[in-house]
């Protein structure tokens, strides 16, 4: 199994190229999209070589998920305790984007480590944007301190028009997947994917993994989910998150395996697609091979028996013959 890196690698790219050549004043403006329909834009100037702007563009939001000033709830607050004083957040953002950040590179530590690893906290904009409501809930299932009383539907973003949903309490938070795919194939292989994904997790090795459960049809948990968010044609993934699994380090990690947990089903179904396509390729290709390798063995054929046949000789070539 491959994980997705939680960083943007072109960004990451971009930002250590344009920090080796800052004194070159060169003008920089860059689009890209990636998986999930989230869009980048950099923008540099000669005026101000220094001055990077990092405008993001996020999936379009279904009804049931809370959005504050264009963002996922407490965005700004993570963007703040991700990069302090080297990002400005700027308002309004700039047309097309949910998000235009501001990044002084003269401001970035003289620490080549820490350096770093800060311009690989800024290449990870978008799991601090995204995953800023997750990561608030499970913050407060780490610290054991969820409120007793909390029986809500938590409706969170990751692919355009569509959410996954939280069901936080006292000692565990439930995450539900609606699984939806397009192409009839994927449908297939995603729903035979996911009935083997839930089986390995019962594998000795992976006692300690969240519990997973996988259905056709919607949990009692969704039971207060509007209907049209539970449209999905590959069934319902439910994970069962303990606070042992947001334990320090481990937290990082559960927000962005969550947060992409979709993407990572969708890129080995393409996987598996492409695997199986790649085998059929081949299977033809080996029977053509052998369709023409026969061919020869039939002309060699032929001519064997037209070298056994009988010529009829005139005399005078028989008497030559027989001399």
């Amino acid at each position: 199994m491959i994980l997705l890196q939680s960083h943007s690698r072109f960004l990451l790219d971009t930002l250590l190229n344009r920090l080796q050549n800052i004194e070159k004043a060169v003008e920089a403006d860059y689009h890209w999209a990636e998986f999930d329909d989230v869009r980048y834009h950099i923008q540099v100037t000669m005026k101000n070589p220094h001055i990077l702007l990092l405008s993001v563009s996020l999936p379009t939001p279904p009804p049931e998920t809370v959005f504050v000033g264009g963002l996922p709830s407490g965005a700004i607050e993570a963007i703040k305790a991700a990069y302090g004083s080297v990002v400005q957040i700027l308002d309004p953002p700039r047309d097309g984007f949910n998000l235009t950040l501001k990044l002084n590179l003269n401001k970035l530590p003289p620490d080549e480590e820490y350096r770093h690893a800060l311009l690989l906290k800024i290449a990870s904009v978008r799991e601090v944007v995204l995953g800023a409501p997750l990561r608030g809930v499970l913050k407060k299932l780490g610290a054991r301190n969820v409120a007793s009383n909390t029986d809500g539907l938590v409706a969170l973003l990751h692919r355009p028009n569509e959410s996954f949903f939280l069901i936080p309490q006292v000692d565990k938070v439930t995450v539900v997947f609606p699984m939806r795919f397009k192409d009839s194939i994927d449908i297939v292989l995603a729903t035979s994917f996911l009935q083997e994904f839930v089986e390995a997790r019962r594998a000795a090795g992976l006692n300690s993994a969240p519990p997973c459960l996988w259905s056709p049809t919607p949990p009692l948990e969704l039971k207060e989910a509007p209907t049209e968010a539970l449209s999905a044609n590959a069934g319902f993934v439910t994970f069962v998150i303990f606070p042992r699994h947001v334990e320090g380090k481990k937290l990082d990690r559960t927000v962005w395996s969550l947060s992409t947990f979709h993407a990572y089903v969708s890129y080995h179904v393409k996987c598996s697609e492409g695997f199986m396509h790649t085998r059929m390729r081949r299977r033809v290709e080996s029977l053509i091979e052998a369709l023409d390798r026969a061919k020869p063995g039939m002309e060699d054929g032929k001519n064997a028996a037209q070298s056994r046949s009988f010529k009829r000789l005139s005399l005078k070539e028989a008497r030559t013959n027989s001399s």
